[in-house]
């Protein structure tokens, strides 16, 4: 299948939100084989009467099968407010996609897919979803809500994500995270999709990451890497030219005379970054491009019930 043809196969909210929905109801579906199945009632659209609560919405049918009392959720009614944030660099669109390859095998699209799994996780538990997206620029910005026409808002600026950049996006995290942050005042779970590559230091970055989390909020950043070639840098030994997709510079080199000092500098810049994070109480997960989002999905529900 061509890219244009893929395309076309998840123009429309509906396809993204329809393909993301597979992944939840699969994701559901084998919980009860997991150390993950108390959470099932995560996933109620009901929830547990309290005594003095109006008895307009009580859920009889339930009764008669359970023998307990539910009330019925409705959008209103919003029990977690969560912020997506989506790095939208040029080196997010890493790898190149060749013709057969579903638009998830990138670092944007495997982003894109994972918000809209999330986002659907979210409406079903009638939660509140917000966006933000950065590159060079603060591309855009989209409060927390959970009415069906926010969902369906935000998933075409996710499926718009999908376009190749006419060019070249640097990477501004620290700016925009800093932004970010101030316009986030109820407290809510921050979640960061991002490859880590920006200018600037290390000190910074972080900096700006401590601030996502005042006024209370919880943050999981999702290290999204090209596992193959980020990090175990699989190339043969022909001379290639490597370009950096946000600078347009350039090196020759052949792969395997670089290929141990890389993997060793990339692993301590890992190490780095969990440590950083797990002092500063921050969630961090690296997730490939290669893997399934059963990650993505474990990750936020364990980190919603740290939440509370």
């Amino acid at each position: 299948m061509k890219i244009e043809e893929q395309k076309e196969l998840v123009s429309g909210f509906k396809h993204l939100e329809l393909l993301a929905n597979q992944v939840v109801e699969g994701f559901i579906s084998g919980m009860h084989k997991s150390p993950f199945h108390g959470f099932s009632a995560e996933f109620a659209e009901h929830k547990v009467y309290n005594s003095g609560e109006s008895t307009k919405h009580i859920d009889w049918k339930l009764f008669a099968k359970t023998d307990r009392l539910y009330t019925k959720k409705y959008e209103e009614e919003t029990n977690l407010r969560c912020h997506l944030i989506i790095d939208n660099s040029s080196s997010m669109h890493y790898p190149k996609l060749k013709n057969e390859e579903p638009f998830y095998h990138n670092k944007i699209g495997f982003s894109v897919l994972a918000s809209a799994v999330l986002m659907n996780l979210l409406k079903k538990q009638r939660d509140a979803v917000g966006l933000s997206v950065y590159s060079d620029t603060f591309e855009y910005y989209a409060p927390e809500k959970g009415s069906d026409r926010h969902h369906r808002m935000i998933l075409n600026k996710l499926e718009e994500l999908l376009e190749k950049p006419k060019n070249s996006k640097s990477t501004d995290t620290v700016t925009f995270l800093h932004q970010i942050a101030e316009k986030i005042h109820r407290r809510s779970m921050i979640i960061l999709f991002t490859d880590m590559f920006q200018t600037g230091n290390n000190e910074a970055l972080f900096n700006a990451l401590q601030h996502l989390k005042h006024n209370k909020h919880k943050v999981v950043v999702f290290h999204v890497i090209d596992k193959k070639t980020e990090i175990n840098f699989n190339f043969d030994n022909a001379p290639r030219k490597f370009i950096d997709l946000e600078t347009g510079e350039t090196i020759n080199i052949f792969a395997d005379s670089v290929k141990d000092a890389y993997e060793e500098k990339v692993n301590d810049y890992f190490k780095t970054l969990a440590m950083t994070c797990a002092q500063n109480r921050i969630k961090y997960v690296p997730v490939a491009v290669e893997e399934s989002f059963e990650k993505i999905l474990t990750t936020y529900l364990v980190e919603k019930q740290m939440f509370g």
